[in-house]
């Protein structure tokens, strides 16, 4: 006997839809609007800090500035997915759109090794031919990209922290943050000693600052899009915890993970006695997942016999199941 209590397709056993509204908060128009924000501040002070390191002669500045034009882009792509993830869930896309803000993420992160790998090229050349650096002008520019920083910053603070792309955004700026310092300190030691080689030597700070950012949201965002169980999430001790539930004799074919980071997914077989209703069972099932780890969206299927999956169960020739869990 089965019960299918299938959230994988948007509905659950009672005919309530799960994907038409369950969503939308996460997605709010006030993340969008913080996004917009600063990305219009982001990127038009961006093109000031480029027009600023090139007149100043300073690695230190370009090198802010290609972070700060990795920034724009993720900003400018975290609102437009905000956008994206307002829209219903489909016929086509069961889950909706919410996942596109994820790829969103890990496209950023990508692009930001990239800006890191063409700044350490450009300062091994500096390092070995070193460049005159205006340090006045790169000092004003730097105190005003600060400026702006802390003002994004700010922004973000108001928005969702829990939202992946909300939290990579938040890094970046941070990063561009202690960036802007890097360039403040290499501006003040050329104005104070002429030493030229602090500001390369500032920009590869500023490398490490973007890596950092870089292999957080590339991690984060690849462990979701690779469907791995979410962080902190033991499916092994989730299996001992449900076998607690009197009438459960075993648990197995358990399966969690993310549509988003905070959209937790289940799916799972629950041998259960004969003498117990596979209904009730199947609630208080989904009642712990919901209450002990968070699990709103669970499918449960419940077996009296064997598992119709093993594979003394399979017709010949029918395809495997894959291994058992």
């Amino acid at each position: 006997m089965h019960d299918h209590s299938d959230d994988r397709t948007g509905l659950d056993p009672h005919g309530h839809g799960h994907h038409g509204h369950a969503h939308i908060p996460e997605v709010g128009a006030g993340n969008e609007r913080r996004m917009a924000l600063a990305a219009a501040l982001t990127g038009s002070f961006m093109l000031v800090e480029a027009a600023g390191g090139v007149i100043a002669g300073s690695l230190a500045l370009l090198a802010d500035a290609g972070h700060m034009l990795t920034d724009f882009a993720a900003l400018l792509l975290a609102w437009f997915a905000f956008r994206v993830a307002r829209r219903p869930a489909d016929w086509k896309r069961t889950y909706g759109f919410d996942r596109f803000s994820v790829l969103v993420a890990f496209v950023n992160g990508l692009s930001l090794f990239v800006i890191a790998l063409l700044i350490v090229w450009e300062a091994v050349q500096r390092l070995q031919e070193p460049v005159p650096v205006l340090g006045g002008p790169m000092l004003v520019i730097a105190v005003a990209g600060l400026a702006v920083n802390l003002v994004v910053f700010r922004v973000l603070q108001g928005a969702d922290r829990d939202n992946l792309n909300v939290r990579g955004a938040a890094l970046h700026v941070l990063g561009d943050l202690l960036g802007s310092v890097a360039a403040i300190a290499a501006a003040v030691i050329i104005l104070l000693t002429g030493w030229m080689l602090a500001d390369p030597l500032l920009s590869v700070l500023v490398v490490l600052l973007i890596l950092r950012s870089a292999w957080y949201v590339v991690r984060e965002s690849g462990r979701i899009l690779l469907e791995a169980a979410p962080r902190g999430f033991d499916t092994r001790a989730v299996a001992r915890d449900l076998k607690t539930i009197e009438g459960v004799e075993d648990v197995h074919h358990l399966h969690a993970w993310s549509i988003t980071e905070k959209r937790r997914m289940m799916t799972l077989h629950a041998r259960i006695a004969p003498a117990f209703a596979a209904g009730a069972l199947t609630a208080a099932i989904k009642a712990r997942l919901q209450e002990r780890f968070g699990i709103v969206h669970a499918t449960v299927e419940i077996e009296h016999e064997a598992c119709a999956d093993a594979p003394a169960r399979r017709a010949p020739g029918a395809p495997s199941a894959g291994p058992a869990d």
